[in-house]
């Protein structure tokens, strides 16, 4: 028998994981939960086609978010699911972090599109309740707390992507206190849109006197409408044309003279915004699960219904492997993003070790979920056949929205160079190889890819940096591959029912991890086909 959504969600949270005490019983998670199932399927979801068809529209310098949009907004402002997990002190009901994990998978499963400007308010948030002044965070939280205002995050620059060290956009100094900021960032996500009263910007810039490079950059806060009523100096100047994620208006947002305030201190505002970004990765993550949730959802449904030899297509053993194969993903996706959200929330409360697991954990939740979502999504697409190539259905909906989430936020690669340059090296890979001591006492039957991943995690910490960055990616899916069999071993020791997809992960899906392995060892002939530098 096959476990629902909220099921796997509510054993991760329950007996796979151990979150923090709360005070909530299993039932009261449960209650949630189903929820937050019901505020995602009952009143988000029924927008979604609409919403890709509709998409964000850019006229006379106004953007509109498609017309379901603001009904589903008013709904989720009413409903205090904003708050779910920021401070009561800010208007928030104080729950974990990997309570609104769940939420954002649901949410996505619903409709990706919608979910991305409550995912960027939440990252906002805790980079507010990290970083600003007593007086600031009194003045902004309550109101992206509430959901009455939303938050971006204003990095990208047209010269400025992935490399923040370039970043070009000025704050000046005012005589009466506050900073004018002046310049253009491209790609902000619901920089412009008709769902909230107001807009706060959290923008990357350089004060007059700030050194080169990603030490010079400082962080500020600019409000689209000023306290008095005036509008800011801030303005969309049009919108992306995209793949997918049509109803999310993908902005260019041009500063001239924008009136904002200082975060944190100055020059030191990538560290700070990094809080945002690390939440949004993890965030990122479960796009990818949700996107295999949503896949698998069209996918049965269509193959229990569509006749083809007499019998549902479901009955075919190669769609079955399919399908199989979007539900493995999937669950191992889901219990791995779910253990980092927990870490997450461990790590709030001090707990170095839980931090450190977190900081291992993101990169690969970021990249493995992300990649698994578009196989899923793609894999959807081959269950529908010929259906899956039409819209009608929604499954090529699935495959165009996934497909942006391996890239933004830092693209896999850049999260597979984290991972092996930065969190591996920390301890020397000891936090990993105690995972995988885990993995072995769990199920033995891992013990040959555990072998393999232990070598390649040697052969990481030993090699030139260029071998390193050459097999990265490779290694950061092997990682991915052996911690979802890990997971699914240890949700089969507690709950018979995840016994058969363990088992089918295990002996059709893991052997990628040691194919993974065994290509970390070609970075030579990666380096090989280099162009050579110019001249």
């Amino acid at each position: 028998m096959n476990t629902s959504q909220t099921e796997d969600i509510l054993f991760a949270l329950t007996k796979l994981h151990a979150l923090p005490e709360t005070g909530l019983g299993a039932g009261d998670i449960a209650a949630l939960l189903e929820e937050m199932r019901k505020f995602a399927m009952e009143v988000v979801e029924p927008g979604r086609l609409e919403g890709d068809r509709i998409g964000a529209r850019f006229e006379n310098g106004v953007v509109t978010c498609p017309p379901g949009f603001g009904t589903a907004y008013a709904a989720w402002v009413n409903g205090g699911w904003q708050g779910l997990c920021a401070a009561e002190a800010h208007g928030g009901q104080g729950l974990p972090f990997a309570l609104w994990a769940a939420l954002k998978e649901l949410m996505t499963t619903a409709d990706m599109a919608f979910s991305l400007c409550p995912t960027l308010t939440a990252g906002a948030i805790e980079l507010l309740e990290l970083h600003a002044t007593e007086e600031q965070a009194a003045k902004w939280l309550p109101e992206l707390v509430s959901g009455r205002w939303n938050g971006t995050m204003c990095l990208t620059e047209s010269q400025a992507g992935s490399d923040l060290s370039t970043v070009r956009t000025r704050a000046e100094p005012l005589p009466g206190g506050g900073y004018s900021l002046h310049g253009e960032k491209i790609f902000i996500t619901y920089g412009a849109q008709d769902l909230t009263a107001n807009s706060l910007h959290l923008v990357l810039a350089r004060l007059p006197d700030a050194p080169a490079g990603s030490r010079g950059i400082s962080l500020f806060a600019a409000p689209a409408i000023l306290p008095d009523g005036a509008v800011n100096a801030v303005r969309c100047t049009g919108i992306e044309r995209k793949l997918g994620i049509h109803g999310s208006p993908t902005c260019t947002m041009l500063f001239e003279g924008a009136r904002a305030e200082l975060i944190g201190v100055a020059h030191r505002g990538l560290p700070a915004m990094f809080a945002m970004m690390n939440n949004a990765r993890l965030q990122i993550g479960i796009e990818g699960v949700a996107a295999g949730a949503r896949a698998l959802h069209l996918a049965e449904a269509y193959a229990a219904d569509r006749m083809q030899g007499g019998r549902a297509i479901a009955r075919h053993p190669d769609v079955a492997r399919m399908l199989a194969e979007i539900r493995a993903t999937t669950l191992a996706g889901r219990f791995l993003a779910l253990e980092a959200a927990v870490a997450a929330d461990h790590a709030r409360l001090g707990d170095s070790a839980a931090e450190a697991r977190l900081a291992l954990l993101t990169p690969i939740v970021k990249a493995w979920c992300t990649d698994r979502g578009v196989q899923a999504a793609n894999l959807g697409v081959q269950v529908h056949g010929g259906m899956g190539f039409v819209e009608e259905t929604g499954a090529a909906q699935v495959l165009r929205d996934s497909r942006i989430a391996p890239i933004y936020e830092g693209t896999n690669g850049i999260q597979a160079l984290d991972l092996v340059t930065r969190k591996l090296p920390r301890d020397q890979g000891a936090l990993l190889r105690g995972m995988l001591a885990d993995a072995r006492a769990t199920d033995p039957r891992l013990g040959p890819t555990l072998d393999a991943l232990e070598a390649a995690t040697s052969w990481i910490l030993s090699a030139a940096p260029d071998e390193v960055a050459a097999s990265a990616s490779a290694y950061l899916e092997a990682c991915g591959w052996v911690l979802g069999a890990s997971l699914l071993a240890r949700a089969a020791k507690l709950d018979a029912r995840y016994v058969p997809i363990s088992d089918f992960y295990r002996v059709r899906l893991l052997p990628r991890a040691q194919a993974h392995c065994t290509e970390i060892l070609g970075a030579a002939e990666v380096l090989a086909l280099m162009p050579a530098d110019a001249a």
